[in-house]
């Protein structure tokens, strides 16, 4: 069995899954499909884009994007202060996998759930 320290290693030398692992937050990927969708877009518009996420899970993700150098963070210097959010060329070249997966899992869905269904009703027996 690896220990935690070797699992962590792994995670970070891997691309695949240092990238994918980025997207375990369910929003990042939502977030990303938001900022295709409009050039730039203020943090409270994208409150309201997305409204089942909460402002905390939403700057959270918007960071770690950042962090990623899929987003980019302009601030205004005014005030009140203004920060507004857009796409970079990486972020905007995530796009077409996304909208890819949005397909596949569109075209699959009712499958998957019959699956489900099928499974936990094996568990049962």
């Amino acid at each position: 069995m690896r220990r935690k320290e070797e699992l962590n290693s792994i995670i970070e030398i891997c691309p695949v899954l240092n990238v994918v692992a980025r997207f375990g937050n369910k929003w990042a990927l939502l977030v990303v499909l938001v900022l295709s969708e409009h050039s730039e877009v203020r943090f409270n518009e994208l409150c309201r884009l997305i409204p089942d996420v909460s402002s905390r899970v939403l700057s959270g993700t918007l960071k770690t994007l950042e962090a990623d150098g899929l987003v980019a963070r302009q601030i205004f210097p005014v005030v009140p202060p203004k920060v507004e959010y857009s796409l970079t060329d990486t972020g905007r070249s995530l796009v077409p996998l996304i909208a890819q997966l949005t397909e596949w899992a569109q075209n699959n869905m009712k499958k998957i759930v019959e699956h489900r269904k099928e499974f936990e009703a094996l568990e049962e027996a």
